[in-house]
């Protein structure tokens, strides 16, 4: 019998605790906040999102919000891609602990998107607290599949327009997520 995505989320929430005393994946100190940002967050969003789909992950670094997100869309695939190697292989862990069906690029992103075998494959890629500078925006675009959607997930709203985005990607929605912890997560999507 498959987990619940709360056991997921629990043992998610467990490995990331027990590396996180190791090593720096979160500088979220305080156990409710991190709760909001790591777990809640990315399971707010899914319901704005398609589900079923393939999921990218740039910056990966603690997991959030790939994981949760692609537990809570039912992700086909998951992509996650981290350049520090000791933080892709917290991933790996975590990958094996919930036996979840994905893979690690310890690259950068920008490097990943160049890749043939990635380039417009995916239906979802989601970035956090990543500035949307030109490589950036050029990465996602490449990355995602015709209608794809890209999920920014931030702390401030995204408002007005977007530097460097490319008419190809028109901006579907700002939606607040945790107003407690200010939380937005800002789609767009691939024409």
């Amino acid at each position: 019998m498959a987990a619940s995505l709360t056991e997921q989320l629990l043992t998610y929430y467990r490995v990331l605790s027990h590396w996180n005393r190791k090593m720096n994946l979160t500088s979220l100190a305080e156990p409710a906040e991190a709760v909001d940002r790591m777990l809640l967050e990315p399971v707010a969003a899914a319901p704005h999102l398609p589900h079923g789909i393939d999921l990218i992950d740039l910056g990966s670094g603690g997991g959030s919000p790939a994981i949760p997100l692609a537990l809570a869309l039912s992700a086909r695939r998951l992509v996650m891609v981290e350049s520090r190697l000791r933080k892709a292989a917290f991933l790996r862990e975590v990958l094996r602990e919930l036996g979840l069906s994905g893979t690690v690029e310890a690259a950068r992103f920008e490097e990943v998107a160049t890749r043939p075998a990635f380039g417009g494959s995916f239906g979802v890629v989601s970035i956090r607290a990543v500035r949307l500078e030109e490589t950036t925006v050029g990465a996602i675009s490449a990355l995602l599949e015709p209608k794809g959607h890209a999920a920014l997930f931030g702390s401030t709203p995204v408002s007005g327009p977007i530097e460097h985005v490319p008419s190809s990607l028109i901006r579907r929605a700002t939606i607040p997520l945790i107003p407690a912890s200010r939380s937005f997560l800002t789609i767009l999507r691939k024409a």
